[in-house]
């Protein structure tokens, strides 16, 4: 079967896939080196590059197995394409640590029709206090930057590494200046208010799944009592 050529990232096309607001764009160019299941080839203008798919034109590159692998782990419940949509994923995020714990958050991830060579797009549908999240649910992940994006990069890491984004929030990661001053200038209001806001919004965990932890807000890490206002930081 003849591959498709498709071009990704760069020039008029426009840069690749990634979350809007926190990402910081550059040329576009990807390498997929190490990718088994791709061929990346040089594409004219612009400074994107050409994927190669052995796979009809509209379906992923992505190894169906990782569905599969991302379910096993614990992180998650109820992983499932939305709509039978292979390329859309939706399930619930199970955070461990306070003050997210209290419940579990509905998600989507959506994967490029080019991906690897193009990163996927996590979007929180319940609304959550937390200032790497916008009211819209877009999450500022950098793993997911077209600048940081590695082909090699398995679906199961960015759920895992979207869960550590949310139990562990930081100022410097930011959609939401207004709480990444919170959290930096007055911690434990800012804890507080995210646990009411996750028992009021959240859903409920699973059965078998309790609250693990004691919920203690001296288990979040929070920024040093020197680094709270300092002006430097550009929010």
């Amino acid at each position: 079967m003849a591959g498709r050529l498709a071009r990704v990232g760069g020039g008029a096309g426009g840069p690749g896939v990634g979350t809007e607001g926190c990402q910081h764009r550059d040329s576009g160019r990807l390498t997929g080196v190490g990718v088994p299941y791709c061929v990346t080839a040089p594409h004219g203008g612009g400074g994107g590059v050409a994927v190669e798919c052995p796979a009809p034109t509209g379906v992923s590159c992505a190894p169906p197995q990782e569905l599969e692998e991302s379910r096993l782990w614990g992180g998650v419940r109820d992983l499932r394409p939305v709509e039978g949509n292979v390329l859309r994923w939706g399930g619930l995020l199970l955070p461990n640590n306070p003050p997210y714990n209290v419940g579990a958050f509905r998600f989507e991830l959506i994967f490029s029709p080019h991906h690897p060579l193009e990163p996927p797009r996590a979007t929180l549908r319940t609304p959550i206090y937390h200032p790497a999240v916008d009211p819209e649910g877009r999450v500022c992940q950098p793993l997911t930057a077209p600048q940081h994006w590695a082909p090699t990069t398995r679906a199961l890491q960015v759920l895992q590494d979207l869960v550590l984004l949310l139990e562990r929030p930081d100022p410097q990661r930011v959609l939401r200046p207004d709480l990444a001053r919170e959290l930096r200038d007055h911690p434990e209001r800012f804890l507080r208010r995210a646990g009411d806001h996750a028992r009021r919004h959240a859903e409920s965990r699973p059965p078998d799944l309790p609250i693990p932890h004691p919920e203690s807000p001296a288990s979040v890490p929070v920024p040093p009592p020197e680094t709270r206002g300092h002006r430097s930081l550009a929010l």
